[in-house]
C-alpha cells in the first residue's frame, strides 16, 4: 500500500484576529491610527528602519507584526526607551519604523553594548515570537566588544544582524526565518 503525504496546514498560533487586537488600522479599524509610541518626539537623529521577512522559501511573510524596542540616542531605556509596533504591508511585505537612531546602552560590568534596535517577530507559525536585534554598519567598532555580538560563537552570523545604510537616515533589514543566511534569534 503506497505511503500518502500530506502537506501541513498553514498554523494560526498567533490567532487570526491579532490584527484586530494589536493594529486595528491593520484590519480597518479605525482605533488607533499610530501604533508607534513616544518615537515621534524623541530627540536624536531621525532614520527610519525599512525591513521584509522572508519565510524559508524566500517569499514574504505578509501578515506577520514587528515589535521595535530600543534605547533613546543618549542610550537610556525603561521609562526613556521607545516603543512601537508595525505590521508586513499585504502587498509588499514590508514593515517600516520611522523613530531616532539609538546611542550604546550601558552593559554590565562598566561594558557598552553597541547601539542597536529589539525587533520581536509575530506571525502565523511562530509559537513563540522571534526576537533578533538590527545593528548600524558605521559602529562596526562597537560591534567588537557588543556582548551580543561576541557571543555568537559563528562569526559569519553575526552579518545577518547588520542593516543595510540605503542613504543617509534611511536603513534596510531583512529577516530569513530559517534556511540560507537565517538572522540569528536570541533565546530571551
Amino acid at each position: 500500500m503506497p505511503v500518502l503525504y500530506r502537506k501541513e496546514t498553514p498554523s494560526q498560533t498567533a490567532g487570526p484576529y491579532v490584527h484586530i487586537g494589536t493594529l486595528p488600522a491593520m484590519a480597518g479599524l479605525a482605533m488607533r491610527q499610530n501604533e508607534v509610541l513616544s518615537v515621534i518626539d524623541a530627540p536624536g537623529e531621525r532614520i527610519t528602519l525599512e525591513g521584509l521577512i522572508l519565510d524559508g522559501a524566500g517569499a514574504p511573510v505578509r501578515d506577520a507584526m514587528v515589535e521595535l524596542w530600543q534605547a533613546n540616542a543618549t542610550g537610556k531605556v525603561g521609562a526613556d526607551g521607545l516603543w512601537g509596533r508595525a505590521g508586513c504591508e499585504k502587498e509588499s511585505g514590508f514593515f517600516r519604523f520611522d523613530t531616532v537612531r539609538p546611542g550604546a546602552l550601558l552593559w554590565r560590568e562598566g561594558r557598552m553594548q553597541a547601539p542597536h534596535l529589539s525587533l520581536l517577530i509575530f506571525a502565523r507559525g511562530i509559537n513563540i515570537h522571534l526576537h533578533t536585534r538590527v545593528y548600524f554598519p558605521e559602529d562596526a567598532a562597537a560591534h567588537a566588544h557588543d556582548p551580543a555580538l561576541t557571543r555568537i560563537e559563528q562569526a559569519a552570523r553575526r552579518k545577518t544582524l547588520l542593516a543595510e545604510k540605503v542613504r543617509d537616515g534611511l536603513y534596510r533589514f531583512t529577516i530569513h526565518l530559517q534556511g540560507e543566511g537565517e538572522t540569528v534569534f536570541f533565546d530571551m
